[in-house]
């Protein structure tokens, strides 16, 4: 056993996975979260029930041994099905590998089984309702207030872990204190989100299929749909916050909601009974990504959203948090206990990658509510899932090298995900790709394409 204290503040998914797997490597762990506990509390409605979980994230899983039992709380979703005005749909795969796929989880049943987890583990201590107020970086210790009682306690330890999410209390700590010099922003996005619900049937069986993640793309604006063990759907409605024809501002009657929706998601709204209801009772919740650096000072760090908190529509946030714990204990094996140098290491890694994966994240927002709906883009992804199902070995597309590929670094699963697609887009719309070749010339022919855009990438870079 350990006999270094280590203080985490947000129990959140990603404090949770830290806390569990410092847990195990022997550490004495307290974990402090301002929320009550969610094991006990329910959640507010309209606030992101479920989640996307794919490869990256099973692969922190078997870090700690949890991997079966989290499979137990997915449901694999094949493709994104779409839905056009006239309730039309179409799968389009994520992968032409039958095995790749991603799942829908619940957020508060994963957070759940790692709170039990890290718990079961003698030296580490779970405490709810205490509001972080402030960290003393020289002292590595932080104040906390109680929600209950209003009683202020002070703790200190041998190092501290800010897993307090995008609102982080400890990032705000070292911004304020200038000679740790933390370049600090945050980009929001035009568009909010309010989640509402499809329902199960009275049976309990699923209203529409439950093996897709469904979309409605309608340009500017666009509705999703995970499925869930229930039977039921979370809804989530992305839309202009002020901007544009429609806009949440401007949905503020029970009748312009109904008739919103009714033309641009038929289908959904007739199973939508509460629509409604739900629109107006569930909050309107805000999207934007933060960025800052560094992510240390001392012996305290800053992990998951509170270092680089990004939009949803890569399904990659939770992940990219859960792989800050893998790749954070890599360097714990190498240097603990110099935390110091642990912390470097890691940041001077991590950083790019999650740069990455945050704007991936917003050129999926484009697709998603665009392009998907795009003949040219849809051709694209055809040929795509071609080439991965017949040269399995030869292909990935950035979906799959983001998605399906947990040992590709995300900055890597950008350059060349974004070169691919640039050389097939432009080798569709130039009329190189007839249907006169064969798949396999088709795919030789868009690897050299790929491989001269990134020479060239490279060759500005180098300037």
């Amino acid at each position: 056993m350990n006999n270094q204290n280590i203080l985490i503040i947000g129990a959140g998914l990603c404090g949770s996975l830290l806390a569990l797997r410092l847990g195990q490597r022997g550490y004495q762990v307290t974990l402090i979260e301002k929320r009550p506990d969610l094991r006990k509390e329910k959640l507010d409605a309209g606030r992101s029930i479920n989640l996307a979980f794919s490869d990256r994230g099973f692969k922190a899983m078997r870090m700690v041994g949890l991997e079966e039992k989290v499979r137990q709380l997915c449901l694999p979703m094949l493709g994104r099905m779409i839905h056009d005005k006239q309730g039309n749909t179409f799968l389009s795969r994520y992968s032409g590998r039958k095995h790749e796929y991603i799942n829908s989880i619940s957020r508060p049943g994963l957070n759940s089984l790692l709170l039990d987890a890290a718990e079961a583990l003698p030296n580490v201590e779970i405490v709810f309702n205490q509001n972080c107020l402030g960290v003393d970086f020289n002292q590595t210790e932080a104040v906390f207030k109680d929600y209950h009682t209003g009683k202020h306690t002070t703790r200190t330890a041998d190092v501290v872990f800010g897993t307090d999410g995008a609102g982080s209390a400890v990032r705000n700590s070292m911004f304020v204190n200038k000679d740790i010099r933390l370049s600090f922003c945050i980009n929001w996005l035009s568009h909010s989100y309010k989640e509402l619900t499809i329902s199960a049937k009275s049976d309990g069986n699923f209203k529409m299929a439950n093996n897709a993640l469904h979309i409605w793309p309608r340009g500017e604006n666009m509705l999703i749909a995970l499925p869930n063990l229930d039977g039921s759907f979370t809804v989530t409605l992305f839309l202009s916050h002020e901007t544009g024809e429609v806009n949440f501002k401007k949905l503020d009657t029970p009748q312009k909601v109904e008739t919103y929706f009714k033309e641009e998601y038929p289908d959904a709204y007739k199973l939508m009974p509460n629509l409604a209801q739900e629109f107006f009772e569930h909050p309107t919740g805000t999207l934007g990504t933060v960025k800052c650096y560094p992510w240390s000072t001392g012996k305290t760090l800053i992990m998951g959203d509170a270092a680089h908190a990004i939009v949803p529509f890569y399904g990659q946030g939770m992940i990219a948090s859960f792989e800050d714990v893998v790749v954070l204990d890599k360097y714990i094996e190498q240097y603990a206990p110099n935390w110091e140098k642990v912390f470097d290491a890691y940041q001077k890694e991590r950083k790019k990658d999650a740069d990455a994966i945050a704007d991936l994240a917003l050129d999926n927002f484009d697709e998603m509510k665009d392009h998907t709906a795009n003949p040219l883009f849809q051709h694209k992804r055809k040929l795509e899932i071609a080439f991965e199902e017949t040269f399995p070995d030869e292909y990935n597309s950035k979906y799959s090298l983001v998605t399906f590929n947990e040992d590709i670094p995300y900055s890597e699963a950008m350059k060349r995900g974004r070169a691919q697609d640039k050389a097939i887009l432009n080798l569709l719309d130039d009329g190189k790709l007839p249907e006169t070749m064969t798949l396999k010339e088709k795919l030789y022919k868009v690897i050299k394409e790929t491989n001269e855009i990134l020479h060239d990438d490279e060759v500005v870079k180098n300037l």
